[in-house]
């Protein structure tokens, strides 16, 4: 049985000569649900810069959807020249859509398989455009499919019963379907198994609070919000059974980089003997970085950590200082966990165990080779 939500995060509208990107305003929840709906490729990029739309899958496929409302418009992107030439324009976008958000390896593998699409096409500008919308599609679709395969692989890993720990939003807020370390909890509980998500808040941005504990109020899934700082006493207490995360990119050896904190969790759960799972799709396994010293962290801005509400620009005088305003205040998005403290990493094509390499380049090798057919 397929495991089944009722959010979606992502929607391509509109004919083909005049699509529209839709994408909730994750900044704005959970206090209020609104849609961000545009035709402008700028706006689509920003969007994903300003974290209106964030999680790796989300960010490739709303980049993907992105050029096909550049192409299909009349805009041309920040700091370009305009030209009658069709290939320049594109160029022009894939660069403005690259810029967006360095780590999310997602983002650069929709991007590189829309540009061979784009190449592919012998012909016109409509044909093309028509190319392009039928490949950012199928850039959804491979992954709400992915959310579903890596739910069903991964709810076989979790206990029967217990705590189960997770860090960040990796649920359908930040993919094209169930989610990923959120979608296998979902399959977990539709098995018949007897758990619990404890959902850590995620500082400084709230993913945790804001939206996975949205999710779960929405679809009725059993979860309390903890802070960042609670995991190690709820180990020690004996009231987490497992922990699985996401990733924003896994390097060849198995390092993961996810959301910051995610190092903690995993040393905690070394400690206290606990497996640490990770739940990914193959698009985000980066076979270009040999380990995590590889990956490059986004650097975010330090009103985040010193200020909490007020992300949405129309909110900025809402925000509440939590710090003086002249202190100084890093802001790295991103952690890198070595694979060494990773128990497995599941994939839709299944569980990849140390040592990681192999499994990860077979794995790579065999989506690859699916999509080809």
């Amino acid at each position: 049985m397929d495991v089944e939500t009722q959010i979606s995060a992502v929607r391509l509208l509109g004919t083909a000569r005049d699509p529209v990107v839709s994408l909730i305003d994750q900044r704005l929840l959970p206090s209020r649900t609104v849609w961000l709906a545009t035709s402008d490729g700028e706006v689509v990029a920003r969007a994903i810069t300003d974290m209106v739309v964030r999680g790796a899958p989300a960010i490739g496929i709303t980049a993907a959807y992105g050029l096909v409302v550049a192409m299909a418009g009349i805009h041309w992107p920040p700091e370009s020249t305009a030209s009658d030439d069709e290939g320049e324009r594109f160029q022009a976008w894939h660069r403005r859509f690259a810029q967006t958000r360095p780590t999310a390896v997602n983002l650069f593998w929709a991007l590189d398989r829309m540009a061979a699409c784009y190449g592919r096409v012998d012909g016109g500008p409509e044909a093309k455009l028509a190319a392009l919308r039928s490949e950012a599609i199928a850039i959804h679709d491979e992954d709400r499919a992915y959310c579903a395969s890596m739910a069903h692989h991964g709810a076989a890993l979790l206990p029967e019963t217990g705590g189960i720990l997770t860090h960040c939003n990796t649920g359908a807020l930040a993919t094209g379907g169930v989610g990923t370390a959120l979608g296998v909890f979902r399959a977990a509980l539709q098995a018949g198994k007897q758990l619990h998500l404890f959902a850590d808040e995620t500082r400084p941005f709230l993913q945790g609070a804001r939206l996975t504990a949205w999710e779960c109020v929405q679809d009725g899934l059993p979860a309390t919000l903890i802070c960042d700082n609670m995991a190690a006493s709820l180990m020690r207490e004996g009231k987490i059974a497992a922990a699985i995360v996401g990733s924003d990119r896994i390097a060849r050896n198995g390092d993961v980089c996810n959301k910051i904190g995610t190092y903690n969790v995993a040393v905690l759960c070394k400690h206290h003997g606990i497996p640490f799972y990770v739940a990914a799709p193959t698009s985000t396994v980066d076979l270009s970085c040999p380990d995590g010293s590889a990956i490059p962290i986004e650097q975010r801005s330090p009103r985040e950590v010193t200020h909490v509400g007020g992300w949405a620009p129309e909110e900025l005088l809402a925000s509440l200082a939590v710090a003086p305003e002249s202190v100084k205040a890093l802001n790295p998005a991103f952690d890198v966990t070595p694979a060494a403290l990773v128990t497995a990493i599941v994939t839709e094509l299944g569980v990849a165990r140390l040592p990681y390499a192999d499994d990860l380049i077979a794995m790579v090798a065999a989506a690859e080779a699916r999509r080809q057919r």
